[in-house]
């Protein structure tokens, strides 16, 4: 399994990106950089996309891909929770912001949203997903995805403090997980529903705990004002726990 991290911040330059996952080229989770990360013959080769939660910097592409995909007379397949669907199509593709292409062209839709259960497995792409609820702003969900080798990450999504609900739930081999703001933050961060490195090591303490061991993390969603001295705060935590800690980036490619 390749997963390549298209976007790994909460804001958009030059040099950064917003938050985007893509599996082994076909599979995508959350496509704040989708279409500007990837060539027209690659974005032809996705054919499914996993949302976590609504806001707009993890749904931005959705539309772009459905236009892109229409030229092609293929169909994308939109995976989320009904509250997520709910949100594109009602304030989305709504024929006012942009036009239903859960509808057109009327011969072959170019998307297709498929709602998925929290707890419940679904088959994606030959992928298990398993989508868990996490705590933020607007209703969202991790998700621990596994290839048909066995290979598995989790990745927590928009989140604040309160993983240890997914960690019974989940044996991964990688931790993707969204730590927006330095230490000095945690004040707006628990109330914005992110993660701090401090509070970071709280959940990575329970995991461990639960599980008895600790895989490698990856930190994305990160405010590149802020990057710096969570970078210094991220290399502290590793230190102190012994563990793999990584700072993601816009290229990034991990293999398990």
């Amino acid at each position: 399994m390749e997963i390549r991290i298209l976007g790994a911040h909460n804001v958009e330059s030059a040099s950064t990106r917003l938050t985007s996952l893509l599996i082994d080229g076909v599979l995508a989770v959350d496509v704040g950089a989708l279409t500007s990360s990837l060539s027209f013959s690659e974005q032809e080769k996705v054919s499914s996309i996993l949302l976590t939660h609504s806001h707009y910097d993890h749904i931005r592409d959705v539309a772009a891909v459905a236009l892109n995909t229409s030229y092609l007379r293929k169909t994308v397949k939109v995976y989320s929770t009904s509250s997520t669907l709910d949100a594109l199509s009602n304030h989305v593709f709504n024929d006012v912001i942009y036009p239903d292409f859960t509808r057109r062209p009327t011969e072959r839709p170019a998307l297709k949203f498929q709602p998925l259960e929290p707890y419940q497995a679904a088959e994606v792409e030959g992928y298990r997903v398993v989508a868990l609820p996490v705590k933020h702003a607007v209703p969202a969900v991790g998700y621990e995805i596994t290839s048909a080798e066995g290979k598995s990450f989790f990745f927590s999504g928009d989140t604040g403090p309160g993983l240890s609900s997914c960690w019974q739930y989940v044996t991964p081999q990688l931790l993707i997980i969204d730590v927006t703001m330095s230490n000095g933050l945690e004040e707006h961060a628990i109330p914005a529903g992110h993660l701090t490195p401090a509070l970071l090591s709280e959940e990575l303490v329970e995991f461990k705990k639960v599980k008895g061991y600790l895989p490698p993390v990856v930190i994305i969603h990160v405010s590149a004002t802020f990057e710096p001295q969570i970078k210094r705060e991220a290399a502290q935590l590793a230190q102190d726990l012994g563990a793999k800690i990584t700072v993601g980036h816009e290229g990034m490619k991990l293999k398990l």
